[in-house]
């Protein structure tokens, strides 16, 4: 099945004037033609630049959510070398995509992307317009927008943390978010809005850095009204907890057990077998680790134990464990027992 992408966007998105400022101060053509010329010039290379497929373009916005860049850029192209096209994606058991995204954390994002899949194999149509992509499962407005202007070229903004940041120095104060909105509009290059987007966000990302801004190598410094380092924000403590693990080997298997379907984190993700309780003989631990997620930091016991125990887990043969939706926890533990590469 092969899929045709109409390019179906509507043109009544207001975009800049070609004056240098707008009425209300914000810059104009001189803004847009620095930060271009800059980002032709500057750009990291990156495995999902050039892209105009956009199940690629689609997925790599996916997995920058809430992961580093350096994390996805690996795991990107082992992702489309199990799924190199969105009709393989969509025909993929839900099982199969959650191992390969194992690892990467926030795995409804996986699911979402899946069943996001599904509903474009079922219309044999990928949605072209911001509002349409929207409505697709897992895609919020940042994501719909960023893939409809860089992969079909609408002239819409897109606004994340990076690019809040940069309109909010620029403004030299703080900004609700629906401002920055209508900023970014206000600013777009409609004749390239997919690099113009790309070089907002490449900008926050690398120059305009919310502790140590590298305001010597921004090409829109004369445009910027707050230098150096942004307003300390107050934390949240994070929170502090433990977790302790059976790791029970018989020849070449290892026993696990699957979360529960209805489990709030991480569903029908496979991991060893948990310990209620801290167990009193800590000195017989086999393993300690930490990790964090979301909002806590995890001290992690791993105990050795018998191969007789009996548990509800599965032995899985340790050739077949990366086949699994292993949780990232997991993940880690079983490679610094050195039995994952």
């Amino acid at each position: 099945m092969g899929l045709s992408f109409p390019i179906c966007y509507s043109n009544s998105l207001k975009t800049m004037p070609a004056s240098s400022t707008l009425s209300d101060g914000v810059p104009g053509k001189r803004f847009r033609s620095r930060l271009l010329r800059w980002f032709d010039r500057e750009q990291r290379k990156l495995p999902w630049r050039g892209e105009t497929d956009p199940y690629r373009i689609l997925l790599s916005e996916i997995m920058l959510q809430q992961t580093r860049v350096a994390v996805v850029e690996e795991r990107y192209k082992q992702f489309l070398q199990q799924f190199p096209s969105i009709d393989l994606l969509a025909k993929a058991s839900e099982e199969s995509v959650l191992a390969a995204w194992s690892g990467l954390g926030y795995y409804r994002r996986a699911r979402s992307l899946h069943a996001a899949a599904r509903a474009i194999a079922q219309t044999n149509s990928f949605p072209s317009s911001s509002a349409k992509l929207a409505d697709l499962p897992g895609v919020g407005r940042y994501t719909a927008a960023a893939v409809a202007s860089i992969a079909f070229g609408e002239p819409v903004a897109v606004v994340d943390g990076n690019v809040q940041r940069v309109l909010q120095r620029i403004a030299g104060k703080q900004l609700s978010v629906e401002t920055c909105w209508q900023t970014a509009q206000q600013l777009l290059d409609s004749r390239r809005p997919g690099d113009f987007n790309q070089a907002m966000m490449e900008l926050g990302a690398v120059v305009c850095l919310p502790a140590t801004p590298v305001c010597k190598r921004c090409p829109i410094v004369s445009f910027c009204k707050q230098r150096g380092a942004a307003p300390k924000i107050a934390q949240t403590p994070r929170n502090k907890a433990s977790l302790h693990y059976l790791f029970v080997q018989k020849k070449n298997s290892v026993l696990l057990q699957q979360r529960a379907r209805e489990s709030s984190l991480m569903p029908g993700m496979w991991e060893l077998p948990q310990i209620q309780g801290a167990p009193e003989a800590k000195k017989k631990c086999l393993l300690q680790l930490r990790h964090s997620i979301t909002s806590t930091d995890y001290r992690v016991f791993v105990f050795p134990g018998n191969s007789k125990i009996k548990n509800s887990g599965k032995w899985i043969p340790l050739s077949s464990v990366e086949e699994l939706p292993l949780t990232g926890l997991t993940r880690k533990i079983l490679r610094a027992l050195n039995l994952l590469a």
